[in-house]
């Protein structure tokens, strides 16, 4: 493998050159490098100049421009003159392991219901090898609320989730994560959380928050090794015995410098976050649940416990809060008997669905042909050199897993894909090697490190965002304004546009709120009500329809139309032409429309000319939203 492909995030770098040395003969080099360049713009949130990825790859910057044109041509990346923007289609490698996983299907709703009903963000959670990886996110919006997205990996020893993974680990798990913590130790491999350097400082009432939390008379314990966890009387619980006299900062030192903020306080000192991973290991071994107590950052809270499926952890459902809100010992107190209802849900949740798989077996299915050959040969033909075949091929088999397909062997990825036998193997064994996929008795399954392949910054665009480069591209084609707009109420609001230089043009703003009825926005979106609102209907111009009855069937032709032409309505000498935007269940949910001078065309060439660009722009919109919102709610603003 070339020298300049850096390492996986959360790998470590000692456990990553062990593996660069051993890089099977058959990998497949581009791929190798055209995955490289995708966690690189994952870990710059998106976006990076392609000077920045020549840099922070290593690649030559002729592959680097290779690279990101076959991503492009793949709909994965967006080039947006000398930067490189990550697209929501490359969710689908993503999609592909959430779907091969069944966990965001059946549990998804329980989460977001919990959420709903303790008021509190709640999320679930995978382990991925020493970390833990979201996948699914229920936020909470506030001023303080929390930031992690699904997709984004976390060191294990700093969160809730993982002490509960790591009950489940053996000998080889915790050298992997000793060898990691050695050659990591600012924890940059997890660009998700801060660094681990800062020092926690506890102080007499930490002490006291701790014996609540474990109670006056704690137990023995042993950790991992046998070792005795047993936690001596002057040592805070959840601090790794064997530094306690390190954790003293000077004995009486304090009382020692009066002057000083804290005089008369003994202050105690944690080297560095999370070194008593083992113990809170233990401890969630014998509790069933574990606390975050603001390892990560200063006023995080969270309090998790696994969900099992056939006895062992399928994931990890998180509770998370704000020290405002919640101490981590209150969290603890005031949600855990709702937390353990929650789980057992879940649980039987998981059960049914195995009951009902296992009475009703299917047929073993696959994928249909992706028709890869016919678009890498038309894409080789375009793009010349630019294009890698081999890097689009391999990305093709990730997604070749998905419901129903979670263990497919070397003769279904093929039938998948309609990839050759040897060109499949070689991708399966390129994804393999860096962690892509597991084998097992010839089967090949996703892991969820496909999650960091983008899915992080894009989970969190909203829909503005999606169409913004479709309303570029089709002002663009047309020379007139175009807009995206959402209904609220019996009002439209402009939540994306892109205008025109023109002596005269339709000058809106984002934000801007209308009346709906008058416009073609609003008329596209009314016509998808059982009952839309048809009051208050006030002539804005002599031409603008009042009747409610008539504009009833209005909106019935609209309908039956799949779109909306308004001619001086809003205002004289207006026209606009709309149509709907639909999610993945055919629900609408906003409307794009082209406005332009009456002089400009006459209705008739609007519907010639704007209406099939129109309608092919609002196509390339709906194909990224339901990417984008397969697992996830898109927010409409």
């Amino acid at each position: 493998m070339p020298s300049n492909v850096a390492p996986a995030p959360g790998t470590g770098t000692s456990s990553a050159a062990g593996a660069e040395a051993a890089v099977p003969a058959e990998a497949v080099t581009p791929l190798i490098r055209g995955i490289a360049v995708l966690r690189r713009l994952t870990d710059a949130d998106g976006v990076s100049s392609l000077s920045g990825l020549e840099r922070s790859t290593g690649l030559a910057r002729s592959t680097v421009d290779r690279i990101t044109a076959t991503l492009a041509r793949r709909g994965y990346v967006r080039l947006d003159g000398r930067d490189a923007v990550l697209a929501p289609r490359l969710m689908e490698l993503g999609n592909a392991y959430l779907a091969a996983l069944r966990l965001p299907r059946l549990l998804d709703a329980h989460a977001d219901a919990l959420a709903d009903e303790l008021d509190e963000s709640v999320s679930l959670a995978v382990g991925d090898q020493d970390g833990i990886r979201f996948i699914h996110q229920a936020t909470r919006r506030r001023a303080m609320s929390l930031s992690f997205r699904i997709g984004d990996l976390l060191p294990a020893e700093r969160t809730a989730p993982g002490p509960l993974f790591a009950t489940e680990w053996g000998d080889r798990e915790w050298a992997r994560w000793h060898e990691r913590r050695a050659a990591d130790p600012e924890d940059r491999g997890f660009p998700a959380v801060p660094a681990r350097s800062r020092p926690i400082e506890y102080g007499e009432d930490d002490r006291n928050d701790e014996k609540d939390r474990i109670g006056a008379n704690p137990t023995n314990r042993t950790s991992r090794s046998g070792k005795d966890l047993t936690v001596p009387k002057d040592l805070t619980v959840g601090k790794d015995p064997t530094v306690a006299k390190d954790l003293t900062v000077g004995e009486g030192l304090a009382a020692d410098r009066p002057d000083e903020p804290g005089a008369g306080r003994r202050a105690r000192r944690l080297p560095t976050l999370g070194e008593d991973f083992e113990q809170r290991t233990a401890e969630a071994r014998e509790a069933g649940w574990a606390l975050d107590d603001q390892l990560i950052e200063p006023g995080l809270v969270a309090l998790s416990m696994p969900v099992r499926e056939a006895g062992r952890i399928a994931c990890v459902v998180s509770v998370v809060s704000h020290t405002s809100r919640h101490t981590a010992a209150d969290l603890r107190d005031t949600l855990l008997p709702r937390l353990r209802e929650a789980v057992a849900a879940m649980e039987r949740e998981l059960r049914e669905a195995q009951h009902a798989e296992s009475a009703t077996p299917t047929p073993r299915t696959t994928a249909a042909p992706s028709g890869l050959a016919v678009w890498t040969g038309a894409s080789k033909q375009e793009l010349g050199r630019e294009f890698i075949e081999s890097l689009a091929r391999g990305l093709t088999v990730i997604t070749a897993f998905g419901e129903g397909r979670a263990a497919l062997n070397l003769t279904e990825v093929a039938q998948a894909t309609g990839l050759a036998r040897a060109t499949a193997r070689r991708a399966l064994i390129t994804l393999e090697h860096l962690g892509y996929v597991t084998a097992h008795d010839r089967a090949f399954r996703l892991t969820p490190r496909v999650l960091g392949l983008g899915f992080p910054p894009l989970s969190r665009t909203s829909l503005a965002e999606i169409a913004a480069p479709h309303l570029t591209e089709l002002s663009q084609r047309l020379h007139d304004s175009a807009s995206l707009a959402v209904l609220t109420g019996d009002e439209i609001q402009y939540t994306g546009r892109v205008s025109t230089s023109r002596v005269m043009s339709v000058h809106i703003t984002i934000g801007t709120r209308l009346p709906a009825y008058p416009t073609a926005l609003g008329r596209v979106m009314l016509a998808d009500l059982p009952e839309p609102p048809l009051t208050e209907l006030l002539p804005l111009t002599p031409r603008t329809i009042t009747d409610p009855a008539r504009l009833k069937a209005v909106l019935d032709r609209v309908r039956e139309e799949g779109y909306a032409l308004v001619d001086g309505e809003l205002e004289v000498g207006l026209r606009s032409v709309a149509v709907p935007v639909r999610e993945r269940g055919g629900r609408v949910v906003a409307a794009v429309n082209v406005a332009m001078h009456s002089s400009r065309r006459t209705p008739e060439e609007c519907v010639a000319e704007v209406l099939p660009e129109l309608r092919a722009a609002v196509g390339r919109i709906e194909e990224d939203l339901w990417v984008a919102g397969r697992f996830r709610r898109v927010p409409r603003t």
